[in-house]
């Protein structure tokens, strides 16, 4: 409603201010240059100026004078009616923003007659103060999601900070769908997802009772699946930036649930692969007393297949217990957990073969064990 109110303000006030313009101009009979085609220039200049114009022409000084004590009460009446619109809705100053430039633009661009340079500076300022206004709300709501509080009791799936965020895009994008111009809205867009960026690194999201990481990799897949599905130019490099930052807390979350299926075996060959990178020979690495054969037997016999099996079953159920289901990464994280594992195991093997050479030392299962395993437990869930 206030969009409209204002629309039909603006629509009102150039035939009334341009009328009034003409009858001072003959009926006292000022002197006036011929209409210049450089004024639209100047006019237009006053939508980025960062100071209201007070005047525009030396031809118009005298007609402005006598417009700006006639609507003396027009310039802080419209300061009043803004107010009321921007406070009509959490982001009614985005909507006065686009309404108001717009209007400008279509009031200069069809009329055949320029509107007054009394018009034209009331109508800059109120711009401006509608930039004023709007760059006021983004900071505020910049603030707002830097320091956003993370629930005690959250668990994880998507953060505050990031639905904040979803929200004001969705909001902003319906309402500079239509808009002439857009770069106020787009250097708001990078500020604001930079402060949400700021906020998933910040202490309160690391306070989660969950792995960080894995928080981390569902929120910024979150926001990397939302800036595909919207196509904001200006956020090319924001959606780039979120798809690294997931695949890399994803690298996270499953090297470190990794580590708990095999621990006592993994620890021990990255014991063998710092001897290796000390200069011990591959041959020696077994003459090392707490490297020596005995002791890998010892470890590998605290890991038979069936209780692979059963400890990567409940390594499932915790990552099920735990992953969001809105964003369905279960199937991606499981698949990569897959990869990392078979990783894992074939350097075991290859350790083994070159360290070991000759002992007929091998670990309770196979590749083809793992691979069952796997399928096994994905099919049953």
């Amino acid at each position: 409603v206030s969009k409209q109110i204002l629309e039909q303000v603006l629509r009102e006030l150039q035939p009334l201010c341009t009328a009034e313009q003409h009858f001072i101009e003959e009926f006292f009979q000022l002197s006036q240059d011929p209409a210049d085609p450089q004024v639209l220039e100047v006019s237009v200049g006053t939508m980025s100026s960062p100071q209201p114009n007070t005047s525009l022409g030396r031809g118009t000084e005298p007609t402005t004078q006598l417009l700006s004590e006639i609507f003396s009460c027009l310039e802080p009446e419209l300061r009043a009616f803004l107010e009321v619109c921007n406070k009509a809705h959490p982001f009614g100053c985005l909507q006065v923003l686009v309404t108001l430039s717009d209007s400008i633009f279509e009031m200069w661009g069809s009329s055949s007659a320029l509107p007054s340079s009394f018009l034209n500076t009331v109508l800059g300022n109120m711009l401006l103060l509608a930039k004023s206004s709007f760059n006021k709300c983004i900071g505020t709501l910049c603030k707002e999601i830097e320091e956003v509080k993370v629930p005690s009791k959250m668990k994880g799936g998507i953060l505050p900070s990031v639905s904040r965020f979803e929200e004001f895009v969705n909001f902003s994008e319906e309402v500079f769908r239509k808009a002439r111009r857009r770069g106020e809205l787009d250097k708001a867009h990078l500020r604001l997802a930079g402060s949400v960026f700021s906020s998933l690194n910040s202490p309160s999201s690391a306070s989660l009772k969950v792995n960080t990481d894995m928080v981390m990799m569902e929120n910024f897949h979150h926001i990397h699946c939302f800036l595909c599905q919207k196509k904001i130019q200006c956020l090319e490099g924001t959606k780039r930036e979120a798809k690294q930052k997931y695949s890399k807390h994803m690298e996270k979350y499953v090297t470190q649930y990794l580590g708990q299926p095999l621990e006592k075996l993994n620890h021990f060959f990255e014991g063998v692969k710092a001897r290796l990178a000390q200069g011990v020979k591959e041959e020696e690495v077994s003459f090392q007393l707490a490297y020596s054969k005995q002791e890998l037997r010892k470890v590998i016999e605290k890991y038979p297949g069936k209780e692979v099996k059963r400890a990567l079953e409940t390594l499932y159920r915790k990552i099920h217990k735990y992953l969001s289901p809105e964003e369905n990464l279960l199937p991606v994280v499981w698949h990569a957990m897959e990869q990392e594992f078979l990783r894992q195991y074939q350097e075991f093997e290859d350790l083994i073969q070159r360290c070991y050479a000759g002992s007929g030392i091998a670990m309770d299962f196979t590749m083809e064990d793992l691979l069952s395993y796997f399928n096994s437990i994905t099919r049953s869930n």
